[in-house]
């Protein structure tokens, strides 16, 4: 017979976790944004630019990010690389409004500059990685032999591999340009793993901390183990154009802490019963990961290196290791 328990003290150890760990990133965040605020600050002042003896008026905020150009027939409007210009006089044949794409002129630009410092660091700046967005895909994990089928004795950690799913948010990302199409993508990330048994079971903590097969008792509609890790990655992204898009290839390493565990039993019935407890999961864990995408859409794979269980506990003394393979659409 199981019986549903919950911890008072687990559940504040777990927020109070999870709240220094969110708290630290915001300060690392504010700390990131204020000082790219304050550089940029220091580009729009030098680029700013005010009426000459042609009357035009031209402000540029930042690079080329915000740009208004006011002349004798003409107002134009730039944000990124796209643009619109409005005539002045609405009177005459032709068209009123002209939309404008400056990718490639800015690429021009760069590429003729006479000073090799300044298109250097323009390249730079105007690097951007593809981290931040979202994730969904399949999880599972592998034994010491690279092999999905597990010994007999451990049947019971067998995954509904259709139904044992992912899904991760990431939602932070720094990109340092080494050049205009390479650089290195940073981030901060959440990560959830659905681990679906595939068997009438679930797994507990037993004698010693070792895990072991739960016997539910009667049959089940759907068991899993749920966990949610805090990921950060290093990644080293390579940009190849292809017209006027780009195909992107990135791989780096990536670490994890974990923030909370539970594991969840549906019965037949329709009861339900959860569990939250830490089933001797390691705390950290880190692994490689890769992608490959165009523009915004993205293949991924992560592979960790640290076990799922702390060294000794995994049940029969035989390791797992975690893997997940998706798609993510990320946010320029």
């Amino acid at each position: 017979m199981v019986l549903r328990h919950s911890s008072r003290n687990s559940k504040k150890n777990n927020m109070k976790k999870i709240g220094i760990i969110f708290l630290s990133s915001a300060v690392i965040i504010i700390q990131g944004f204020s000082q790219e605020t304050s550089a940029e600050s220091k580009i729009s002042e030098q680029k700013k630019a005010v009426a000459d003896t042609s009357e035009i008026t031209k402000v540029v905020i930042g690079d080329n990010k915000l740009v208004f150009e006011d002349g004798n027939e003409a107002l134009s409007v730039r944000i990124g690389n796209r643009g619109l210009t409005i005539l002045e006089s609405l009177e005459g044949k032709g068209p009123k409004l002209d939309f404008q794409n400056y990718r490639n002129r800015d690429e021009y630009r760069q590429d003729e500059s006479d000073n090799p410092d300044d298109e250097r660091e323009s390249r730079r700046r105007r690097f951007k990685g593809h981290w931040a967005g979202i994730e969904l895909g399949f999880n599972n994990y592998l034994t010491n032999d690279n092999s999905l089928v597990l010994p007999d004795d451990i049947n019971f950690m067998s995954l509904h591999s259709g139904k044992a799913m992912n899904f991760n948010l990431n939602f932070s990302q720094l990109s340092m340009g080494l050049t205009r199409r390479i650089g290195l993508v940073t981030g901060l990330g959440l990560n959830w793993n659905n681990y679906r048994f595939d068997g009438n079971n679930n797994i507990q903590k037993g004698t010693d901390g070792v895990v072991e097969i739960l016997d539910p008792g009667a049959p089940l509609k759907k068991s899993k183990v749920t966990t949610l890790y805090f990921n950060i990655p290093v990644l080293l992204e390579i940009q190849l154009p292809t017209d006027h898009n780009h195909l992107n290839i990135a791989a780096g390493p990536i670490g994890a802490v974990k923030l909370m565990s539970y594991s969840k039993m549906i019965y037949e019935d329709g009861d339900k019963v959860r569990s939250d407890g830490d089933f001797s999961l390691n705390l950290l864990r880190y692994g490689a990961t890769a992608r490959i995408g165009y523009e915004n859409f993205q293949i991924y794979g992560t592979y960790f290196m640290t076990p799922l269980f702390k060294t000794g506990k995994s049940p029969g003394g035989v390791d797992l290791f975690p893997f997940e393979i998706g798609i993510a659409f990320t946010i320029d």
